[in-house]
């Protein structure tokens, strides 16, 4: 036991030394060059200076929503993975991001985001949210939560939104198109400390409750029948784990669009290291996929500077490979 804690711990502080590394990496590099030396001196400098604008104005705010976002998408991954017991479920796949997508396209197309920009992540969270509440009763049947129920439900959802959107895209003005395309693959470009803030401890409060539940989820990850012989509420804890995820999904998807393959493919990289038991899952998952993020979205904003990509498309050509990889390893064994 004390060798696994052990090996948990030098796991944990390997995650931490990568994000602080690679959140470094992202504050120096860019099209104005900042060397890592100046960006330490101007991390605690109190004078104005232009290298403390940029630091402060442009990268750090999508450093914060880059460790927000990518935490936790990959939290909200590995926890629908042991709630369903099945490891292709992602956050995506309950049609979460298929209502906030559905929503933020109606905001573009009616320019109610020209009143005010704040409309656009608040119609997306409305999307998601009623996605959720949707899936949610469509999925009870006396009182029990139908977790196949809930997929397949999801599944079609998100279907019938991907419908609805293209349906909207194919009318409208070529000025909003842009706008849902760009919207669609993702981005971290959120100017606004409000909802950097607000994300930011959304996901922190995310992680700290869902540890909570990591006992739980060791056991529903066995079977129903066995998590109640072992005195798991199983209702009540799907229940809440469900709620768990898909705000934690909602709130980044309304924020920073989607951002495909964090949720699946990260739980699955850290499973690799650490195994199946959620107590260093779930922590590992959340720090793992804040360091992915925030590494894809330095490479889309610096690899074709200074044209900055969609970190989607980063993250779904990483991400991709990265599970191909999982997958055809774990095939030979």
């Amino acid at each position: 036991m004390n060798k696994k804690i052990v090996r948990w711990g030098l796991f944990i502080l390997f995650l931490i030394l990568a994000l602080a590394g690679v959140s470094i990496f992202s504050l120096s590099v860019g099209t104005a060059g900042i060397g890592i030396k100046k960006v330490i001196f101007a991390l605690f400098e109190g004078k104005n200076s232009i290298e403390r604008s940029i630091i402060f104005d442009i990268r750090l705010p999508r450093i914060l929503l880059g460790f927000a976002i990518g935490g936790s998408l990959a939290l909200s991954g590995a926890i629908l993975q042991g709630l369903f017991r099945n490891p292709l479920v992602e956050p995506y796949t309950l049609g979460i991001s298929g209502g906030a997508a559905l929503g933020v396209c109606l905001n573009i197309v009616l320019r109610l985001h020209n009143i005010n920009i704040l409309t656009l992540p608040f119609f997306g969270f409305l999307g998601a949210v009623t996605v959720i509440v949707f899936v949610y009763f469509l999925s009870m049947q006396k009182g029990v939560l139908k977790i196949q129920g809930l997929l397949l439900t999801g599944v079609m959802i998100s279907f019938i939104s991907s419908a609805l959107i293209m349906l909207i895209m194919s009318i409208s003005r070529a000025e909003d198109l842009h706008g849902i395309i760009f919207w669609i693959m993702g981005s971290l470009e959120e100017p606004n400390w409000f909802l950097i803030k607000a994300v930011f401890w959304a996901s922190i409060f995310g992680l700290l409750v869902s540890c909570l539940f990591s006992l739980k989820l060791n056991a529903l990850s066995l079977g129903e029948e066995e998590a109640k012989h072992l005195g798991v509420n199983v209702e009540k804890t799907k229940r809440l784990l469900f709620i768990i995820s898909s705000l934690l999904t909602g709130f980044s998807v309304s924020v920073a669009g989607i951002i495909g393959f964090v949720g699946l493919a990260v739980p699955h990289f850290v499973r690799m290291f650490v195994g199946q038991d959620h107590r260093i899952l779930l922590a590992g998952s959340f720090l793992a996929g804040a360091v992915f993020l925030i590494f894809c979205d330095t490479i889309a904003r610096t690899i074709i500077s200074p044209v900055e990509l969609p970190v989607g498309v980063i993250t779904g050509i990483l991400g991709g490979s990265v599970f191909i990889y999982i997958f055809s390893k774990h095939s030979k064994a």
